[in-house]
């Protein structure tokens, strides 16, 4: 049987490049930057005022002048006032640009203003305080972020302050999410005693919008022919198949036999954990990539994090962060020679310890579990009986 270690091995050597494509900057959330954003000017582009108040020449300080004429007042935006004397200032405000005459900012907290005449309050004034100096933060044409990056709201401002309204981003596949089963019915249809809502392909969607990813969703019959057909054109149409159910032995799973008939090639099938044992993966000659979890929920939701969002980010080229590890808060026990994906609920202790406490399922049908956990703590197969204390690598959902 595949390891899991294996199976990412086998999976990770099926990248893909897509390309890339340019949007408008705003839509841009969540993507992967293909281009590196430089700086148009200078940052900041003048000497900017940090600080609401007057600014002086510094040399009336050091002739000990402490009371100085309003000679003008400006705001941002507005074009540089001047003074011609040591004992006049400006009332200037915070995000203007620094006249010329002038080099020190002394804020309105240090000054009494009467009749037009503002007196300093503090001796404490240094040369060139509370002033942004131009250039002080980034150089024209330095880089402000670099590519293979995810777009944050931090690289949309980037992007606006330095005017680019459009980005050159990595192409995101295009992927159908396949359900399957006649057990299963809409959301918003009353199942009988023997049949359930769909949930898995929500779920799944719901993973890939957190991902910039926008996918299609179709539901296939317990039907041979429809199944067939129903794989045939996603190979055509789809650059992905994110299959959930149907991949099992059970006399009407068609979808193993749908995709031999279509020359789909399995890379393997069944992996050494759990959830997730009866995990497929495979490709087919045009290109396409299937991924085919188990129908259970919490398999469903756990292969798709180690195994599909890992490819997406290789295949995209995005720098992952370190791996995450956690210390388990008490003893557990799991027999079968399987890596398994304990769920987990993550805390801090005292010490700043990131801690894991296993929150106890009835399997990988028991959804409504993962409601309050927020990660799997890998537990390796060579071992049965984990002990508190003990740290392991942790698969965030994110």
């Amino acid at each position: 049987m595949t390891t899991v270690e294996q199976a990412e091995k086998l999976i990770l050597a099926q990248l893909k490049d897509y390309g890339t494509e340019s949007l408008p900057f705003e839509q841009t959330l969540g993507r992967v930057l293909a281009e590196a954003i430089k700086a148009d000017r200078d940052l900041p582009p003048f000497n900017r005022v940090t600080m609401d108040g007057i600014a002086i020449n510094y040399q009336a300080i050091e002739n000990g002048i402490h009371t100085f004429h309003i000679k003008a007042t400006q705001a941002a935006g507005d074009e540089p006032a001047t003074i011609n004397e040591l004992d006049e200032c400006i009332e200037i405000m915070t995000g203007a640009v620094m006249p010329a005459s002038v080099n020190t900012v002394i804020r309105y907290e240090d000054v009494e203003i009467r009749t037009g005449l503002a007196s300093v309050l503090t001796r404490d004034i240094k040369k060139g305080q509370n002033l942004h100096l131009q250039g002080a933060d980034k150089k024209q044409h330095d880089i402000l972020a670099a590519a293979d990056r995810i777009i944050t709201p931090a690289i949309i401002s980037l992007a606006a302050s330095v005017g680019k309204t459009h980005l050159l981003v990595k192409r995101m596949p295009r992927v159908v999410i396949i359900s399957s089963g006649d057990e299963l019915v809409d959301v918003h249809q009353t199942p009988s005693p023997y049949q359930i809502r769909k949930s898995n392909n929500y779920t799944i969607k719901a993973v890939l919008q957190q991902h910039a990813l926008q996918p299609d969703m179709i539901h296939i019959p317990d039907d041979p022919d429809v199944t067939r057909q129903q794989i045939q054109r996603c190979l055509q149409n789809y650059d992905v198949l994110l299959l959930s159910g149907g991949i099992s032995m059970g006399k009407f799973d068609y979808i193993p036999q749908a995709l031999q008939d279509s020359q789909v090639e399995k890379v393997f099938h069944k992996v050494a954990q759990r959830p997730g044992k009866p995990f497929w993966f495979g490709g087919h000659q045009n290109g396409a990539i299937i991924f085919a979890f188990p129908g259970n929920p919490v398999a469903t939701f756990m292969c798709l994090h180690k195994y599909f969002l890992h490819w997406l980010k290789a295949t995209l080229s995005f720098a992952e962060q370190l791996p995450v590890y956690a210390v388990l808060d008490k003893d557990f026990t799991f027999q079968p020679a399987l890596k398994y994906f304990l769920q987990v609920k993550l805390h801090s202790n005292p010490q700043g310890q990131l801690m894991a406490s296993p929150i106890e399922g009835n399997g990988s049908g028991d959804f409504a579990n993962l409601a309050d956990t927020d990660a799997f703590l890998e537990l390796p197969l060579e071992r049965s009986d984990f002990k508190a204390g003990d740290v392991f690598k942790v698969l965030r959902f994110d």
